[in-house]
């Protein structure tokens, strides 16, 4: 039986500015763009999520959440630092280390010889440690797969530390709502309910081949973390041929102002994805799902790498040209990048191609 430990830091961004910065201790904080402009919310402190602020929120709606919210931009190079500080601690229990982003990984010790081989102590040992070196707090889910390890470090945030074993898997699946699974977006969600499936135990109720039917290869997906099964390995060495995010909107765009408003949260998503894996990109894809379904893809390949928000932000105009946008309802967007390399301190500012800036 493998032991899976997923290991992510509570409020990442934000924490490490409330560390650095004691006045700000206790207040709501959210680390992102300029809500003046077309800023997003990167990370919210807790007690700025008291006021419904979240990540990926842009950032004007969560001013108006919140008159009193401390805006803070990024310092990715300090995000950095201290995120190489927790896999220090990391690599005292294991090799086998997936990174995620720069505040979550997931860690398989089952061969860990460290706490007498368990991975519950090992969990509690990584979160002490990480708070004795980095002054911050972590949560921690147990289990024996990625997906129910995943689930786990979310139960008692912050400061969490939760054990699924495989006699507790099927009771807590049972009543978890479908939106609550990894993997669930949206629009996955609303069919699932159309369908009579809104608990995980409902899900297990339906044969495989009616959930492939329904949701296509995803089905089978749906069908074994129903059932607790989840066979992906913690894969430390991985070489990473793309990056991108994409989201089904519960309403479609249909202007292009509404596309425009959409972009910025993908686009940082993508970005952030970038810069935690210290990655740069030379090639841009669009992709857009119209409400018909029709899926279409847009690509550019650029001479110079791209990282930032603002550079890939204004890699896309071109690409939208090429669609149908604001003429055609859209359900789905997405931001993928590709032609990976080594970021080497690309510079901001010198790509001019007419889309605002974020934040």
């Amino acid at each position: 039986m493998r032991k899976i430990i997923h290991v992510d830091m509570d409020a990442f961004y934000a924490s490490v500015e409330q560390r650095d910065r004691p006045e700000l201790r206790g207040r709501p904080v959210v680390v992102g763009g300029d809500p003046a402009g077309r800023g997003v919310v990167a990370a919210a402190s807790y007690e700025a999520r008291r006021f419904g602020i979240h990540s990926a929120m842009p950032a004007a709606r969560a001013a108006r959440a919140c008159p009193d919210l401390v805006f803070l931009r990024p310092r990715f190079d300090v995000y950095r630092a201290v995120s190489r500080q927790i896999h220090a601690v990391f690599r005292r229990y294991t090799d086998w280390i997936e990174p995620l982003s720069l505040d979550e990984a997931y860690l398989d010790v089952t061969d860990g010889s460290a706490c007498r081989g368990s991975a519950t102590l090992m969990a509690r040992e990584i979160k002490a440690a990480i708070h004795e070196t980095t002054g911050l707090v972590a949560s921690a889910g147990v289990s024996y797969n990625k997906f129910l390890a995943k689930l786990a470090s979310d139960v008692d945030k912050p400061d969490g530390l939760y054990l699924i074993d495989p006699e507790a898997a099927p009771a807590f699946i049972e009543t978890l709502p479908v939106g609550d699974f990894h993997g669930v977006g949206p629009a996955t969600e609303r069919r699932m309910k159309a369908h009579g499936i809104h608990t995980g135990g409902d899900l297990r109720t339906h044969e495989l081949h009616e959930l492939v039917e329904w949701f296509g290869k995803a089905g089978r997906h749906y069908y074994q973390i129903a059932r607790g099964v989840d066979d992906r390995p913690v894969q430390s060495r991985r070489e990473r041929k793309s990056l991108g995010h994409e989201t089904t909107y519960a309403s479609d765009l249909t202007s292009r102002d509404e596309v425009e408003a959409a972009l910025p949260p993908l686009v940082e998503r993508v970005a952030r994805d970038l810069a935690a894996r210290e990655l740069a990109a030379r090639t841009v894809t669009l992709k857009l799902k119209y409400a018909d379904f029709v899926q279409i893809t847009r690509r550019r390949t650029f001479t110079r790498p791209l990282s930032s928000a603002e550079e890939l932000l204004g890699a896309l105009p071109g690409l939208f040209d090429d669609t149908e946008a604001g003429r055609r309802p859209i359900r789905l967007l997405g931001v993928t990048c590709s032609g990976l390399q080594a970021r080497h301190g690309v510079p901001l500012g010198e790509l001019d191609l007419g889309w605002p800036s974020v934040g």
